[in-house]
């Protein structure tokens, strides 16, 4: 499991060396998550690897909501103020995603007969 956990973290490690050369434009976690996965897709990294690990991890993802929900207990003014704008973008967002989904769908089944 410490092998799991070292693999996870040097990819996190990385990830954060290239955000801080890249001065911060790209957060290093993604990039990092990034480089995990094209290690596992090129065979770099095998997934019995990782496979514990984020097992582990995906099932306590609720654990790492908390910090989220508490900074936007503490910018409930922020929110407060643009509730409207907040609103608009979370509903003009979700409706762009969906429609992007079904579009994809609709050429994967296409493509499937």
């Amino acid at each position: 499991m410490l092998l799991q956990v070292f693999h996870i973290m040097f990819f996190y490690f990385v990830g954060e060396c290239i955000s801080h050369f890249i001065h911060g434009f790209i957060p290093g976690s993604v990039i990092g998550m990034v480089l995990l996965f094209l290690a596992l897709a090129f065979k770099v990294v095998k997934p019995c690897h990782v496979n514990k690990i984020s097992k582990l991890l995906t099932d306590n993802m609720g654990l790492f909501f908390l910090p989220a929900g508490v900074g936007l207990m503490t910018s409930i003014g922020v929110i407060s103020h643009y509730w409207a704008v907040i609103l608009i973008s979370c509903v003009v967002s979700t409706i762009l995603v969906i429609a992007t989904v079904a579009l994809v769908q609709q050429k994967f089944e296409k493509r499937k007969k």
